[in-house]
């Protein structure tokens, strides 16, 4: 068994660099079917990416504006990370978008550890670009109506999560 195990260790930076070099290849060497396949491929990763930037911005400005336009305006407070971090901007005099960046740090590392680098680093682009919003983008406070306030407030804002990412949970 430890013979195995041994055997294994050694032979895996082989296939590591075996599959580098064939990562390496020149494309004049690759049949025409695996060119075809590498360009599907990148052509897959580069539409996901784009339509995952897209449904980021759309959620980033959904939710500075439920958070802008309804909430913040009329002294709602949100629950969760973002709850805190408007309960503590509302007793200090720290901003608004820097906690939200550093109240979501330790969620941010747990996604890393459990859902991966991805999710992580869409996660972090998300995370800034709200507060990039937040801070430089104004919204007009759209009605003062307690009721209209906390249904729209709610949507724009929960809207967010039920946009899908792309992620497969």
């Amino acid at each position: 068994m430890t013979v195995l195990l041994k055997q294994y260790r050694h032979s895996f930076p082989t296939l590591k660099k075996e599959k580098m070099a064939a990562i390496k290849t020149n494309m004049n060497d690759l049949s025409p079917y695996q060119k075809a396949k590498r360009y599907r491929a990148t052509r897959l990763s580069l539409k996901g990416y784009f339509r995952d930037f897209i449904l980021i911005s759309i959620g980033i400005f959904s939710a500075a504006f439920g958070l802008k336009g309804f909430l913040l305006t009329n002294q709602f407070i949100d629950g969760g990370a973002t709850g805190v971090s408007l309960l503590i901007s509302a007793l200090s005099d720290i901003p608004l978008y820097l906690l939200i960046i550093c109240i979501n740090i330790p969620f941010i590392i747990m996604g890393y550890k459990t859902l991966g680098k991805n999710f992580a680093i869409k996660t972090i682009l998300a995370i800034t670009g709200l507060a990039l919003v937040i801070a430089n983008v104004s919204f007009p406070n759209v009605t003062d109506d307690n009721l209209l306030v906390a249904l729209f407030g709610g949507f724009f804002w929960g809207q967010v999560l039920g946009l899908p990412s792309g992620e497969e949970l």
